[in-house]
């Protein structure tokens, strides 16, 4: 009789043991998934800044230094490291310098008018919905899984097999801030 009930809380535990391991495998893949979805919208977006930069210098042809901005946000965001702090700072370059693009629709009539800036401009902005999806599903895994590695007792079977916190994607304070835009 002692026998069996040791034998069912040994199963148990295993059970246990195999479930809490399995929750971490989980959550950790779910990061990795989330991870590369927001990996894809910034490509994305990336990929759409040669064109747009194109029209606008058709039109505001003396607006160099916005441009150059633009150009040098792409190009910081392609060099990134592919880490959360890494990409947020360059997503943070890659939002203020977009914000002074699309003032200058505002600055050139003509501009503002032309449809393959309203196209590429509507593009950019649901991609920039998609970020701001694909950075809240990131966020909350991370939370999920963060959540897991610091309740007990999985806590003791995380360290055990050195599942590590992740970092969440956050964006620097200075990101929020209007751009001054002077024509």
């Amino acid at each position: 009789m002692v026998w069996i009930i040791v034998i069912a809380v040994v199963a148990i535990l295993v059970i246990y043991l195999i479930g809490a391991y399995n929750g971490l495998i989980r959550g950790r893949n779910q990061i990795e998934n989330a991870w590369s979805q927001i990996d894809v919208q910034l490509k994305r977006r990336i990929d759409l800044i040669p064109n747009l930069v194109e029209t606008v210098k058709a039109y505001a042809e003396h607006e160099k230094s916005t441009l150059e901005a633009v150009i040098n946000a792409r190009n910081a965001a392609i060099q990134a490291p592919s880490t959360p702090h890494g990409q947020a700072q360059a997503d943070a370059q890659m939002t203020g310098a977009l914000r002074q693009l699309f003032a200058l629709g505002e600055a050139y009539p003509d501009l503002k008018a032309n449809q393959n800036f309203l196209a590429l401009q509507e593009e950019l902005s649901s991609t920039e919905g998609r970020v701001a999806y694909a950075r809240q599903f990131y966020n909350d895994s991370v939370l999920s899984y963060n959540n897991k590695l610091q309740a007990f007792p999985t806590v003791i079977f995380a360290r055990m097999l050195k599942f590590e916190r992740r970092e969440y994607f956050e964006t620097d304070e200075g990101s929020r801030e209007v751009p001054k835009v002077q024509f």
